[in-house]
């Protein structure tokens, strides 16, 4: 199953804290399906942002679980961006395709 890379950005403001609480319950929910790989808050930013690592058979998938967040119903994302992304190497290798580019196949020989 694809895995995507997203990035949320929150309006700065009372909204973001009085709807934190049903995001947060909102991604564990997603955690224990198993569609959310990990999540947490960027630091240094002018906004309040944070990236998903979500997995889904789709874009449409991945869409329609970010509208299903309670910061989404709420107006509360103010910019979005979502990228399939390949973890190949890493902790996170086991959701991978394991598809090497042909540059890298003489280092990782079968």
């Amino acid at each position: 199953m694809p895995v995507y890379l997203v990035r949320m950005d929150h309006p700065d403001g009372e909204g973001w804290g009085q709807h934190v609480a049903a995001h947060v319950l909102y991604l564990r929910r997603l955690i224990q399906e198993g569609r959310l790989l990990a999540s947490g808050p960027l630091k240094g930013t002018p906004l309040r942002s944070g990236f998903l690592i979500m997995k889904g058979a789709n874009r449409q998938e991945i869409d329609a679980m970010i509208a299903g967040d309670p910061f989404a119903s709420e107006g509360l994302i103010c910019d979005l961006r979502i990228e399939e992304w390949d973890p190949l190497f890493g902790c996170l290798s086991n959701h991978s395709t394991g598809k090497l580019p042909q540059e890298l196949k003489s280092l990782f020989p079968s």
